[in-house]
């Protein structure tokens, strides 16, 4: 048993090809202008060769690499995807075959675009409870695989890309950097925001889903940073997921955060990457030393399902 677990070191890792809104309006009936004002999304990254294993795979390699860990001290792997097209093995086990990671627990979740928050927390509570001691905590997705590339609602929302996280049990006296996660979901919404069927794309109710998340999530938000012992004032930097400029606008303006926090957007450059979107954009946030190391950090994803999860996490 111990006290808690700690995020050690974050990587990331997009593909290389770069698809603009005026690459898109050149087959949609759509414009850069419309797609920034709607959802705030400037280009977007698409995987070509890489698949959800090898995208999981790079960002792990790199977070592995800056913790000062080995391969031989994980013991557990977890994935955060809903658009891996290989069911078995899953991809938590490809990723530790890849990386010389020997018989760790290796488990993918799926709870869209909620699952690094997910993910997290199940890697922590494992810590707390003994059964691991150090953890990959990585999501992964390859979304442009299940886009219908002819319909502009759904066209230029998404990209591709997967961020990781490693988390390792804290010492005697040490304090938890990995707050209590809050989760649940709006079963009843579920449908409205789907990926189904042997050859699926992602269809959604973007109003419906708009009008949930800027109304029933702020509180949610607030009662994770409670748990943590945590006022939103106090918060460094709040990490939501990446899916609408408005959507993080209408949830920031009911948080009361300090007026220096910073807000993560990085869906303006890498577009909506589900379950990746909350440790890339913390990843970036790190690499380019915008939060101090030590300082509070919000962590929350929603989407799918309609599922949620977050926690104040501790900046490495």
């Amino acid at each position: 048993m111990t006290a808690g677990s700690r995020i050690v070191a974050m990587g990331h890792y997009q593909p290389s090809r770069v698809v603009t809104n005026d690459d898109l309006a050149m087959t949609l009936d759509t414009n850069d202008a419309w797609i920034r004002d709607r959802v705030g999304i400037a280009e977007r990254r698409i995987a070509e060769n890489e698949t959800v294993a090898d995208m999981a795979t790079y960002a792990a390699e790199k977070a592995l690499a800056s913790s000062g860990l080995s391969a031989a001290d994980i013991d557990l792997v977890t994935v955060a995807t809903c658009t891996s097209i290989d069911r078995c093995p899953n991809v938590a086990a490809r990723v530790a075959a890849r990386l010389g990671i020997t018989a760790p627990a290796a488990y993918d979740l799926n709870t869209a675009c909620s699952g690094f928050s997910y993910a997290l927390g199940t890697a922590d509570h494992a810590i707390r409870a003994g059964a691991a001691r150090n953890a990959l905590v990585i999501g992964a997705e390859k979304l442009s695989d299940v886009t219908d590339w002819s319909n502009r609602t759904t066209a230029v929302l998404f990209g591709d890309a997967a961020g990781a996280a490693v988390v390792s049990a804290v010492g005697d006296g040490e304090e938890a950097g990995v707050g209590p996660v809050l989760w649940g979901s709006a079963p009843d919404k579920g449908d409205v925001l789907r990926i189904e069927g042997w050859q699926p794309y992602i269809e959604q109710e973007g109003q419906v889903v708009f009008r949930w998340a800027t109304t029933a999530l702020a509180p949610f938000a607030i009662e994770a940073c409670r748990r943590a012992g945590v006022e939103p004032s106090e918060l460094a930097a709040f990490v939501p997921h990446q899916a609408n400029t408005r959507i993080i606008d209408g949830i920031v303006k009911r948080l009361g955060l300090s007026p220096d926090a910073i807000i993560a957007k990085d869906l303006v450059n890498s577009g909506n990457t589900s379950a990746a979107s909350v440790p890339l954009a913390l990843s970036k946030l790190i690499e380019r030393r915008e939060v101090p190391s030590g300082s509070h950090v919000l962590l929350f994803g929603f989407g799918g399902g309609l599922t949620y999860a977050g926690q104040v996490v501790r900046c490495p």
